[in-house]
């Protein structure tokens, strides 16, 4: 409703939302769970500030993203193991995705799945790093905090869509190593 850029836009959203995703990764590394006032907040951010900033048409059908994330999300919940929470964050950052973005948005998501992994592992093996943080959960578990790899896809999309130098850098190192 404001005319604003897309560029613009989603900076505006990051802003919005980079407080609640790292509230999502801390909870998620100390407790296993992603509180659902977390997700809320991401809806609700989505809502009224996705309504001001994009047009109106576009606003209305990324719902589908949620409704279509959050279908699959329960499905992955009931077969695969997946956390509710892990679902319904997931469900709820999908408005923030364009849908012509999923061929960026699955190798993003596959590439923060498997650092956050190994970066977890690697830390929950450094005696320093327990002892600082001796109450998470996360380090005693056998699953994984998946909170992480799915703020990290969040955060970084957004950041490739509002900061078209830091995506062309982005592009050009990925093309880069295919050379």
């Amino acid at each position: 409703m404001l005319g604003l850029d897309g560029e613009t836009a989603t900076k505006i959203l990051l802003l919005c939302v980079l407080p609640v995703c790292a509230w999502v990764a801390w909870s998620d590394l100390k407790t296993m769970k992603i509180p659902n006032r977390s997700v809320l907040a991401v809806m609700a951010i989505f809502f009224f500030v996705g309504l001001l900033v994009y047009p109106l048409e576009t606003w209305a059908w990324r719902w589908l993203n949620f409704v279509v994330v959050l279908g699959i999300g329960f499905i992955l919940n009931a077969v695969a193991g997946v956390g509710g929470g892990d679902a319904k964050f997931a469900a709820a950052a999908a408005p923030y995705f364009n849908p012509a973005s999923l061929p960026l948005v699955l190798p993003l998501f596959a590439a923060f799945l498997l650092g956050a992994f190994v970066a977890h592992r690697i830390l929950r093996a450094i005696p320093l790093v327990r002892r600082l943080t001796p109450d998470w959960v996360s380090w005693k578990r056998k699953d994984f905090p998946m909170g992480l790899a799915l703020v990290g896809t969040f955060v970084t999309y957004l950041a490739l869509v509002a900061f078209p130098d830091f995506r062309q850098g982005f592009v050009d190192l990925l093309t880069a190593s295919k050379t």
